[in-house]
């Protein structure tokens, strides 16, 4: 098997490019064309960035499964789809065939159908790394469903908060979960959000850690009993149910600038064109080699390139279910050397965590399956780059430096893995039929090279978000009403004189911790709900391991006044408890006052700076309403 659409030369680069320029929607509709429809669509594209309103494929009708499953069965049924590697490395391993997968895909639609699931319901999926998690998210596609997958680090008020917003009838769960020497209770995880959940019907709890779980008669079932029943019903294909291609096909939680998550939706038939897309150009994907993407389902990678990309490309897609340190720091190389993989798509957090053991847990592996290294999440400083590059990659493997958000869905500016040209530490070059632009302050173009600016994207790509779930205006206010006609990423930029771009970090109030979006307003007012604390300001630092860590200030009266050390346990246990444990400020510095203008607002230009330890570059503060916080500030610095 080939792929008409793969680009295999830096002159097929500039050529797709030049065509994706002139007519995005003849551009994406050839690329369509390779695809499996019930019925073709009418127009590729039509779109305005003012409500803003975009449909691809509009009257196009499919199903995203029977693109990731069915189409690959007759020639590639006997084919790994998805191979499985347990958090303890003496377990043995799951594969999947595509037709394994084609099989226990239709099962569990079967499930989902029995338990009153129908086109359009939401389906809340809380697990842990196994491969029922991929086949609820297919199956959940396979009916029609939208599912909503939570990430397995989340607390109880996270997810309650997910599940009320999309208004979810059904959760998938399991009643725990491994990673690394930890196990997380996952079903009672659950059972305390559903206490204020009640568009809950029924909870379907699939066994891995055989945990004590308590069942509540009427609304939780089994998984494996689900599967018995269908077994005995003797229900084997299920037709995959028709959609538009405009029909959505989930809804991923994103922290924004404000307090309450946005639900991002993407649709069936553009997601699956540049999952697949990008997934077979930036990795140069060959048919029969193993893809192994470190990344959680709960996060848009692991949709876009352990599932519905890979898929999409009849590829072999790896999951795991550890951390890249248990039992020890050559978790990754020994994975690597068992299933000889050939790409390595992981994040720069990772990659950093591995450089501090030494390169002593690479000594004995010797990685010589590996073709392609990848990065996802955020920018990959220099150090790191080339610490991967030599020592994983031995210097043979191109690093592909992606450059993506939830709400683009799949990849925007990457080098193409041997095509293009890879520079340490930049993005570089933008995907054939993504066209990026760079806006100064008073809102206009920065054209040229060697320039900076905010990084926006001025046509319109298949996986771009359509909304946010519930909140058509969020969607508007957030990404398309900052600058005229173009989508803002919310990212600054940088283009050298070579054309190649270098993200540069986040413009508005959003932190980027090991490559997970935290608002800082979402930590703000978790820490608030702390009973002694009056008001708090968070900002973001760097943090060698973490690319940015989180800094926050707080005033506090009451509680353990004597104890700075318990109040901030205590302060940590609150945030754990409202948003999980990945939003836990790195330091917290206890304050008697913030610095506001006279107006009230907070200058956290001036906390960054400190947090930063730039002392020296707070600039003008005497329009403070107190000038003399700052000072106190930046002795008690932490």
């Amino acid at each position: 098997m080939s792929y008409p659409y793969q680009v295999k030369s830096l002159e097929e680069y500039k050529a797709a490019y030049a065509k994706s320029e002139a007519d995005p929607g003849a551009f994406w509709a050839e690329i369509a064309s390779h695809f499996s429809w019930r019925k073709k669509w009418d127009t590729a594209l039509e779109w305005n960035f003012t409500e803003p309103k975009v449909e691809w494929f509009k009257g196009g009708r499919l199903n995203i499964t029977e693109n990731c499953i069915d189409r690959h069965l007759e020639k590639n049924g006997n084919t790994p789809a998805l191979i499985w590697e347990s958090n303890d490395p003496d377990e043995a391993h799951r594969s999947l065939t595509y037709r394994q997968l084609y099989e226990k895909v239709c099962q569990f639609s079967h499930v989902l159908r029995n338990n009153g699931v129908k086109k359009g319901d939401r389906v809340c999926i809380y697990m842990g790394m196994i491969p029922e998690l991929a086949i609820a998210v297919l199956a959940c596609a396979r009916v029609g469903a939208i599912h909503s997958v939570v990430f397995g680090g989340f607390s109880a008020q996270s997810i309650a908060d997910r599940i009320q917003d999309a208004q979810a009838t059904v959760v998938v769960t399991c009643d725990g979960a491994f990673r690394g020497a930890k196990d997380i209770p996952l079903k009672g995880m659950i059972d305390d959000a559903l206490v204020t959940c009640p568009s809950v019907k029924r909870v379907i709890v699939c066994t891995r850690t055989r945990t004590p779980v308590s069942m509540i008669k009427g609304r939780d079932t089994w998984w494996e009993d689900e599967i018995r029943k269908v077994e005995t019903q003797g229900l084997t294909d299920f037709p995959a149910e028709e959609m538009d291609s405009e029909d959505p096909l989930f809804i991923l939680y994103t922290s924004g600038s404000t307090g309450k998550p946005k639900g991002v939706v993407h649709t069936h038939g553009g997601f699956m064109i540049f999952t697949a897309y990008t997934f077979v150009n930036m990795f140069q994907y060959k048919p029969g080699e193993i893809h192994f993407c470190t990344a959680d389902i709960g996060w848009i990678t692991g949709h876009s390139y352990i599932v519905y990309g890979p898929l999409g490309a009849g590829a072999t897609s790896l999951m795991f279910e550890g951390v890249p340190t248990w039992p020890d720091a050559g978790r990754f190389w020994q994975i690597v050397d068992k299933y000889k993989v050939n790409i390595l798509y992981t994040a720069p957090t990772a990659i950093r965590s591995l450089m501090g053991y030494g390169t002593q847990y690479l000594e004995g592996y010797q990685l010589d399956s590996l073709r392609v290294l990848g990065t996802v999440g955020e920018p990959i400083n220099e150090e790191a780059w080339h610490w991967y590059h030599k020592n994983v990659g031995k210097e043979k493997c191109p690093v592909v430096d992606t450059w993506w958000q939830t709400e683009t869905g799949g990849t925007m500016i990457s080098n193409l893995a041997g095509i293009t040209p890879a520079v340490p530490s930049f993005a570089t070059l933008p995907m054939p039929g993504i066209h990026p632009v760079l806006i100064d302050e008073k809102g206009e173009e920065v054209k040229g090279n060697g320039v900076s600016g905010n990084l926006c994207i001025k046509y319109p790509w298949p996986a771009i978000l359509r909304t946010t779930y519930g909140d058509h205006e969020r969607c508007r206010t957030n990404y398309f009403a900052t600058y005229s006609n173009l989508y803002f990423t919310g990212d600054g930029a940088l283009r050298d004189e070579n054309g190649m771009y270098r993200i540069t970090g986040r413009v508005d109030d959003v932190l980027n911790v090991s490559g997970h979006r935290i608002g800082t307003a979402e930590v703000e007012n978790a820490i608030n709900m702390h009973t002694g604390v009056v008001e708090s300001a968070v900002v973001g630092f760097p943090h060698d391991i973490k690319g940015q860590g989180i800094y926050a200030f707080v005033i506090y009266s009451g509680g353990h006044s004597n104890d700075e050390q318990l109040t901030r346990q205590d302060i940590l246990q609150t945030v754990s408890r409202v948003i999980g444990p990945i939003a836990k400020p790195d330091k917290i510095q206890f304050v008697k006052g913030l610095p506001k203008t006279r107006s009230g607002k907070i200058m956290r230009r001036i906390l960054r700076k400190i947090a930063e330890g730039e002392t020296a570059q707070l600039g003008d503060t005497t329009t403070l309403l107190d000038p003399g916080v700052v000072e106190e500030i930046v002795v008690g610095k932490v």
